[in-house]
């Protein structure tokens, strides 16, 4: 099964090769842009939007409230693991 994650997109890691910094499940990591942003689109124009991540890559761009929605979700499933799930408690603090 593929998990899309919602990232927070923080800063411009390297723009030659298309990444950025971006913030999920409760860390900083790079993700790389380039299924989604324009050759020619700066991209600083990404920062402070959110994206789902699949393996490093940023695969869709979805709205804050989307996000926070998936976020609360996945918190959900986190308090309803039997203490042999892996995802973390905080997810965007």
């Amino acid at each position: 099964m593929c998990l899309g994650v919602p990232a927070k997109i923080l800063a411009v890691a390297d723009a030659a090769r298309t990444t950025v910094i971006a913030k999920m499940l409760g860390e900083e990591r790079e993700v790389n842009l380039s299924c989604l942003a324009g050759p020619d689109e700066p991209l600083s124009a990404w920062i402070g939007g959110w994206v789902l991540v699949h393996l490093g890559f940023a695969l869709s761009r979805i709205d804050e409230a989307d996000a926070l929605a998936f976020i609360d979700m996945l918190r959900q499933l986190d308090e309803a693991e039997d203490g042999r799930g892996h995802m973390k408690a905080a997810l965007i603090g």
